[in-house]
C-alpha cells in the first residue's frame, strides 16, 4: 500500500453511549517492525466494546471509576478486538510469505514472551482495533488459517469468546466425564463454553432462558435450565445431584452466591465476566471446607490461542453468526448486542 492512503474507521472519543461511537476517515496505519498490516474482512463484538465504550470496568479501589479493559484508554481508539483478514503488507524483520494470507488476529496485549503469559491489553481498548478497513498487529498474533472451512464471520467470531471459553476450560481443568455448568449459555462467549466443553466429554448443563433455550441444546447441551424461573438453586440440584465439577461463569452476581455449595468436593468456579453484577457474597465456609476453588479468568494465553486456531484450521467449532452489519452501522450492532435478544455473534463488514 501506498504511504498516505486513508481508510474508513469507526472510533471512540470519549466514554458513553452509542452514540459517541463515529465514522472517520483515518490514515492506514503502518506496520512498525515485527507488525503486519491486515485488511479486516470481518470484525465481531463483544461485551468488551460495549463496556470500554461505556468506561464500565472500574479500577482497583474505585469500581465507579471509568476505565478501559485494563485503565485509562488513549481517545480517540479504534474499537473491535476480534479481526479476520488478509495480510496486505509487512514491516521490517516479517517474513514476507505471510502476504495474502488469510489470518485471526489474537488480539491480546501480554506480559512477556512464553506460552503462558498473561493478557494485559486488549486491542480495541489499549491499542487501535479493528472497526476499520485495517489494522495493524504483531506478526507473531496473526495465525495464519488460509485453509480453514470457517467463513470470515466464523473465524472473527472465535478470538475474544471462544478464546475466553477456551481459558476458562483450561484454568478450571475441565476433564472428559466432569460435569460442567455454562451461565449466560446463549452468548458468544456461553456457545463457545457449551462447544468446547461438549468437545472435552464434559456433561453439560447450562443457563439460558426463553426462546434461546432450543439453540443452547443444539450447540451441544445436554440439560438446559431456564435461569428466570423461580428457585434456580434447586433445579440445578435435581439436574445435578452429585453436583458439579467446573462452573464456567460469565455471570456471578447473585448466581456465584448461590450456585457455589453445588460444587463437588475439590469443584472449580471459573469466573470471565459480571454480567450478573460484580458485588459478590458468598459462605467462604463453602469454600475451604469443600477444598473448592473460585478462578478468574481473563482471556487466554498464547498458548491457549494456539490450540483454538488449530480447532478452527480443522474446523471443529461452529461459530454462530446472529447478524452482520456494515461497519458504519456499528452504533446500531452495538445496541443490538446490549439488547441481548440474539443468539451466537453479532459482526462488522468493513
Amino acid at each position: 500500500m501506498s504511504v498516505g492512503e486513508t481508510m474508513r474507521a469507526m472510533r471512540i472519543a470519549r466514554h458513553g453511549g452509542p452514540e459517541v461511537l463515529t465514522p472517520a476517515e483515518v490514515a492506514v496505519p503502518e506496520p512498525h517492525a515485527g507488525e503486519v498490516l491486515v485488511r479486516v474482512s470481518a470484525v465481531a463484538l463483544n461485551n468488551t466494546d460495549l463496556w470500554t465504550r461505556e468506561g464500565a470496568y472500574g479500577r482497583p479501589g474505585d469500581p465507579e471509576a471509568p476505565s478501559g479493559w485494563r485503565g485509562p484508554i488513549t481517545f480517540p481508539r479504534v474499537q473491535g478486538a476480534d479481526v479476520a483478514g488478509h495480510v496486505v503488507a509487512v514491516g521490517a524483520d516479517v517474513d514476507a510469505s505471510l502476504l495474502g494470507r488469510r489470518v485471526v488476529v489474537d488480539p491480546a496485549l501480554y506480559d512477556g514472551e512464553g506460552p503462558d503469559a498473561n493478557p494485559v491489553g486488549l486491542m480495541g481498548s489499549e491499542r487501535d482495533g479493528g472497526y476499520a478497513e485495517y489494522v495493524t498487529a504483531p506478526a507473531e498474533r496473526a495465525h495464519d488459517v488460509t485453509d480453514s472451512p470457517l467463513t470470515d464471520e466464523q473465524l472473527a467470531a472465535l478470538p475474544t469468546a471462544y478464546g475466553t471459553a477456551l481459558g476458562m476450560i483450561e484454568r478450571g481443568r475441565l476433564r472428559e466425564g466432569e460435569t460442567a455448568l455454562v451461565s449466560g449459555a446463549s452468548g458468544g462467549v456461553g456457545l463457545a463454553l457449551v462447544q468446547i466443553a461438549r468437545a472435552r466429554g464434559a456433561r453439560v448443563l447450562a443457563l439460558s432462558s426463553g426462546s434461546k433455550i432450543t439453540a443452547v441444546r443444539e450447540a451441544g447441551a445436554q440439560e438446559v435450565i431456564d435461569r428466570y424461573r423461580d428457585d434456580l438453586a434447586a433445579r440445578l440440584r435435581a439436574a445435578a445431584p452429585e453436583g458439579v465439577d467446573v462452573a464456567l461463569d460469565v455471570v456471578a452476581g447473585d448466581l456465584l452466591s448461590e450456585g457455589l455449595p453445588l460444587l463437588r468436593e475439590s469443584g472449580r468456579w471459573v469466573v470471565a465476566g459480571a454480567l450478573g453484577g460484580y458485588d459478590v457474597a458468598f459462605d467462604v465456609r463453602r469454600l475451604y471446607l469443600h477444598n473448592a476453588q473460585v478462578i478468574g479468568s481473563a482471556m487466554h494465553t498464547p498458548a491457549h490461542f494456539d490450540g483454538l486456531m488449530e480447532l478452527a484450521r480443522r474446523g471443529e467449532i461452529q461459530p454462530v453468526i446472529a447478524a452482520s452489519f456494515p461497519l458504519d452501522e456499528a452504533a446500531r450492532a452495538q445496541e443490538e448486542l446490549a439488547r441481548r435478544g440474539h443468539v451466537g455473534k453479532i459482526v462488522l463488514r468493513p
